[in-house]
């Protein structure tokens, strides 16, 4: 970022305070458009203070209130560029609208959780690089999850924003990379991809949940209820097998019986390690848990060398 010299950020720091205010409901008129210096002054002088009043925002009651003042006194474009160029740029659902106000009902959607809104903001920011129209008209964004995670990495890199709160940075940086898997589930997923999901999303798994019930914003009713509903599945599916797999471990009792009557084996220190090592495979979801303990003998006979058994 150009250093900026010889200009107090008093005022633009004023105007971010206002669209604070905004979007907690105050109605504001005559909104004065600062030059991005002032701003970009600002965040040099006072990064902590532009970020907590963005996040004060996006965290308001009216968070869509708050981001249309951030456009018009020239915030948005000093500091998020990146989601500026939304503004006026239509997608497929969108043909009469724009991402911008798909982004601002995402937002406003949201749970009031920084990570989430944080995300709900940035989730779409690649669209803008990633449009391609195919012959019969539809609209398609391949890899915008992707690239839009890279761009968010620039994003931070340029404005620091995020340089004092790494865990906050790793959490936005996954939902925008991640927000489109919930949508992916479908009803046939077998259980242990419904686990592999579950374990892959790790401690995000929550918020990318909410943040994917939020970017739904379809005027269709029958559309937007069955989008609700997919996700609804997916969380009680994933709710369900977490409880049954606090109760009943996933491989079957007297499962280290059944290896040492296959491979005629005493018992040892390595029947210990195959079943470590059969546990840590359904962990990583490479073999499905909860099966009969005939299909885990097979597994092994299969390909002993690789579970440490004699041929």
């Amino acid at each position: 970022m150009r250093v900026v010299q010889n200009l107090p950020p008093t005022r633009a720091l004023q105007t971010l305070l206002a669209a604070a205010h905004a979007s907690n409901g105050a109605v504001l008129t005559d909104v004065e458009t600062l030059p991005s210096e002032e701003f970009q002054a600002a965040l040099q002088s006072s990064r902590a203070q532009v970020r907590l009043e963005l996040d004060r925002v996006l965290m308001g009651t009216v968070p869509e209130a708050g981001l249309d003042f951030l456009l018009e006194c020239g915030a948005l474009h000093a500091l998020l560029p990146e989601v500026h160029a939304l503004v006026g740029f239509g997608d497929g659902e969108w043909r009469h609208k724009d991402v911008w106000k798909h982004t601002k009902q995402v937002v406003g959607q949201s749970v009031p959780r920084l990570a989430v809104r944080w995300a709900a903001l940035l989730h779409d920011i690649a669209k803008v690089r990633t449009r391609t129209i195919s012959a019969d008209g539809e609209v398609h964004f391949f890899g915008h999850a992707e690239i839009g995670a890279r761009m968010f990495d620039k994003l931070a890199r340029r404005t620091l924003l995020w340089s004092d709160d790494p865990a906050l940075h790793a959490s936005i940086r996954f939902l925008v990379l991640h927000h489109l898997r919930a949508n992916q589930y479908e009803a046939s997923w077998t259980d242990s991809a419904v686990r592999r999901f579950a374990r892959e999303l790790g401690a995000e798994l929550p918020d990318l949940l909410d943040l994917a019930r939020a970017d739904i914003t379809t005027k269709r009713p029958e559309k937007r209820r069955r989008g609700l509903a997919q996700i609804e599945e997916l969380s009680s599916r994933i709710c369900q097998l977490a409880a049954e797999d606090a109760v009943v471990p996933p491989l079957p009792s007297g499962i280290g019986n059944l290896i040492m009557e296959a491979f005629a084996l005493p018992p040892s220190r390595l029947i210990g390690d195959v079943k470590r090592a059969l546990e840590s495979a359904v962990d990583t979801g490479d073999v499905p848990g909860h099966e009969p303990g005939e299909f885990y003998v097979e597994l092994l006979r299969k390909d002993p060398k690789r579970w440490g058994l004699p041929g």
